[in-house]
């Protein structure tokens, strides 16, 4: 369904258009008179809209598949950029890092993502500033990685550091950038990237989500990672490595952070499930995304109040829901034994 979403191959009406006759019909009911082409039934029923229940749910998988797992890859490059440093260096840098994140994870969860998405929130410009500053992360990792690595060959590695710093460049400000400015308010306007080499076209509601679970995850990835670089820092090829004189990010970023892989891509997977969990949680109390969105959550929320006489509208997205979140979880635990055994 997750990839269905993505290439539209399964969608058999569109996920917003209203059929008569087919308000609240049970799964399997054909259409009275399709139109040439039509798909002649509704796989799954219709809603109390008249709404096609099997297309909302593919096209509701789209919006899983446009924020969790790239939502959660950026919050594992600022908690990376941030806890390698805390960990290995420690000190004042360390206190004051950790100081910052417990102060974020003090805040419960769905509280803090109401305040984030929140309109009056929005329309101060809050969420652009901190796409601005998160979404930097990614290129300042890549810099540090490129250029660590590469460091005892300069002619090779500034070209490379230019062209790839650019093409990110140019990827960042696509993102940040909406209708040509990266914030706009009522008062002001900091202009962006013009429409013409703007890559992406993200819808300002997606953003604002997307920028929330980035903020909402980066916190505890930041602890993750610097738990393990304040373990794996005191090993003996660490020590070999500082013997020959490599510089601390080669260390942190081709040394440690190797050796941490196994739990990172653990918690990476169980963090895209609960990923998926607070935006279905988002979507059913209406927050951040448009009300007609097919989202799994707004759709179950939609569903809920006709559940005891038509229970398909609802039950659909929520067994998405849970198999995609079961799913991800067994992944993670094949995953673990799998890093026990190395």
């Amino acid at each position: 369904g997750v990839f269905g979403g993505l290439f539209d191959l399964l969608v058999t009406h569109d996920s917003l258009s209203q059929t008569s006759g087919m308000k609240n019909k049970l799964p399997g009911t054909p259409l009275r008179s399709p139109d040439e082409g039509e798909y002649p039934w509704f796989l799954l029923g219709g809603d109390n809209l008249a709404r096609d229940v099997f297309s909302r749910l593919i096209k509701g998988s789209w919006v899983v598949v446009q924020i969790a797992p790239l939502a959660t890859l950026f919050a594992f490059m600022v908690g990376v950029t941030l806890g390698l440093p805390a960990g290995y260096y420690g000190g004042r840098l360390d206190t004051i890092l950790s100081f910052l994140a417990n102060l974020i994870l003090a805040f419960p969860v769905i509280l803090l993502f109401y305040l984030l998405v929140t309109p009056e929130i929005v329309l101060t410009g809050i969420p652009n500033y901190m796409a601005v500053f998160l979404f930097i992360f990614p290129l300042i990792f890549l810099a540090v990685l490129l250029n660590s690595r590469y460091y005892t060959q300069p002619s090779f590695r500034t070209p490379l550091l230019i062209v790839v710093l650019g093409v990110v460049g140019w990827l960042y400000l696509s993102l940040v950038s909406t209708d040509g400015a990266i914030v706009a308010t009522d008062s002001y306007r900091i202009p962006g990237l013009p429409g013409m080499i703007d890559l992406f076209d993200i819808d300002p509601g997606v953003l604002v989500v997307f920028v929330s679970v980035v903020f909402v995850n980066s916190p505890t990835v930041f602890r993750i990672v610097r738990g393990l670089a304040l373990d794996i820092k005191t090993r003996d090829y660490v020590a070999a490595a500082q013997t020959r004189g490599e510089g601390p990010w080669y260390i942190m970023l081709w040394e440690i952070l190797p050796n941490a892989r196994g739990p990172l891509i653990v918690d990476f997977c169980l963090r895209i499930g609960y990923t998926t969990i607070l935006l279905g949680t988002l979507g059913f109390f209406g927050l951040g995304l448009e009300s007609e969105s097919p989202d799994w959550g707004s759709t179950i929320n939609a569903g809920r109040r006709l559940l005891s006489l038509y229970p398909h509208a609802a039950i659909a997205p929520a067994l998405a829901l849970l198999s995609l979140v079961l799913g991800l979880n067994l992944l993670a635990d094949g995953l673990r034994e799998e890093s026990l055994r190395d």
